[in-house]
């Protein structure tokens, strides 16, 4: 993963759905991730510190990865795990709806 991954830009998608008893809220954020080259060597040793080893992507943006990663286009949550801003928006726009739509 991490060699496919090396030297590109990819993007991580993440799909949310908030559910209440009558309304459903479903919306995406992309964020899209560049990636240094990586050399085997510097493979190898960030797998021999296990980080990458429950992780979707095969790293993790808020550990020792990050310095391979010069930018993102889009929300660092995203990668991390969760969009906040996703998922606070839509639990607003859930909270504003008028209680018939409950």
């Amino acid at each position: 993963m991490l060699r496919l991954l090396s030297g590109r830009t990819h993007q991580v998608i993440t799909g949310v759905s908030v559910v209440s008893a009558a309304q459903i809220l479903t919306a995406a954020e992309v964020t899209a991730v560049q990636f240094h080259s990586l050399s085997d060597e510097e493979i190898a040793a960030y797998i021999a510190t296990g980080e990458p080893m429950d992780k979707a992507g095969a790293y993790a943006i808020q550990g020792r990865a990050a310095c391979w990663i010069p930018r993102i286009h889009g929300c660092y949550f995203n990668v991390v795990g969760l969009p906040l801003a996703l998922v606070s928006n839509l639990l607003s726009t859930l909270a504003r709806l008028p209680a018939g739509q409950l």
